[in-house]
């Protein structure tokens, strides 16, 4: 049996805009701790990854591990149909092939339930390497979003740069070329909309701006952004969800060939 509650509905709601659009069915994992996603895009170039610890939830029921698949658009649906104040109910009995969501309004006086069948979903669980980056920047989403938004309509890709000196955001397209600087500043007075740099050493590598944007989804879910760069390794884009979890991005760097090697 699972039953967990919701208190925060709107996060879920957030959470599966965050992701619809990049991965289409994923297996939704339920231990005794949390409630986490693993799942690649369909085109198997990025990987989200989502946790909700159970500590968050008012009311967290799970008495074996469970893993339900569902198909992202048609949650989705059904989550759209809650109010953003209202408290979520997931639940599923074991050896079911359905989900219920509940959804009832702050005051009690409307609570409406959806049911949605599950699908059997293979997904092979990647390990993710624990890793030391190179560089962590963290900085105010809605500005990393906007840059990502700027850029891409001018090129497809962004070379992103970090050195004591700052983050670089550039890209090149038929147009032009655009350079975008973010320099670290820890002063301000709100701590959310500092800008915080931690190298190593300065790295610099590629991203196709396409995913980038899909990843900025997840911008309603925290005011920061969190983003880990090291050469050879994806890049990781975490925004944390309130104090009960994350979801991070993870994203292969293209690799720029060089114009001698592809002489013959």
């Amino acid at each position: 049996m699972l039953e967990l509650r919701l208190v925060q509905g709107s996060l879920l709601k957030k959470v599966l805009e965050a992701i619809k659009d990049l991965v289409n069915d994923a297996n939704f994992d339920c231990s005794a701790t949390g409630f986490s996603l693993q799942a690649m895009d369909s085109s198997h170039v990025a990987l989200v990854a989502l946790l909700l610890r159970a500590e968050g939830f008012e009311h967290y029921r799970c008495d074996r591990n469970i893993s339900m698949g569902m198909n992202l658009g048609n949650m989705s649906k059904m989550l759209k149909c809650a109010g953003n104040d209202d408290i979520i109910t997931i639940k599923a009995d074991d050896g079911s092939d359905t989900v219920t969501f509940m959804f009832e309004s702050p005051n009690q006086d409307k609570i409406a339930d959806f049911e949605m069948k599950l699908m059997d979903i293979d997904s092979e669980h990647l390990g993710i390497p624990e890793a030391e980056y190179h560089a962590i920047v963290r900085m105010p989403s809605s500005e990393f979003s906007r840059i990502c938004k700027d850029l891409s309509s001018i090129g497809d890709t962004v070379v992103i740069s970090v050195t004591k000196e700052g983050i670089k955001f550039s890209t090149r397209g038929d147009i032009g070329t655009a350079n975008i600087v973010c320099r670290q500043n820890t002063t301000v007075d709100k701590p959310e909309e500092a800008t915080v740099i931690e190298m190593n050493e300065p790295v610099s590598l590629t991203f196709a701006l396409r995913y980038m944007n899909s990843f900025t989804k997840a911008t309603p879910l925290s005011n920061t952004v969190t983003i880990s760069l090291s050469s050879e390794l994806p890049i990781v884009v975490e925004y944390k969800i309130a104090e009960m979890g994350y979801i991070r991005f993870y994203l292969a760097p293209k690799i720029e060939e060089d114009e001698d090697e592809s002489k013959p």
